[in-house]
């Protein structure tokens, strides 16, 4: 079970840090990503990590804002976001497990002009 936290309204430029929680022990063993769905739209990739934390791959519309990273011995994968547009508004999902399977319910970012 993933449970994502973090989310709110921020105006641009600001920051916010996402969380996502994972119950079980099985978390180190697989790569986290993080997703998006703006409103009317599909959800994307945002970014993800390995098992490990040692390697990392972001969407381009992210890359040089947001830094994914995850602490294993406490089950948390983070999304830092930094210098965030209204482009960013959306739900924000985490996703775990073979293939992607495990869903958070997601948490909402909000970024004002």
């Amino acid at each position: 079970q993933l449970v994502e936290s973090g989310g709110g309204l921020v105006q641009a430029g600001g920051s916010l840090r996402l969380s996502c929680a994972a119950s079980g022990r099985t978390f180190s063993i697989y790569a986290v990503g993080w997703f998006r769905q703006a409103p009317g739209k599909e959800r994307v990739f945002v970014a993800a990590i390995d098992k490990s934390g040692g390697s990392t791959t972001y969407a381009d519309s992210v890359k040089g804002r947001f830094t994914i990273f995850r602490d294993n011995a406490k089950n948390l994968v983070y999304l830092e976001m930094n210098s965030l547009k209204p482009e960013d508004t959306a739900v924000y999902y985490c996703a775990s497990g073979p293939v992607y399977t495990y869903w958070g319910q997601g948490t909402q970012v909000t970024v004002s002009s």
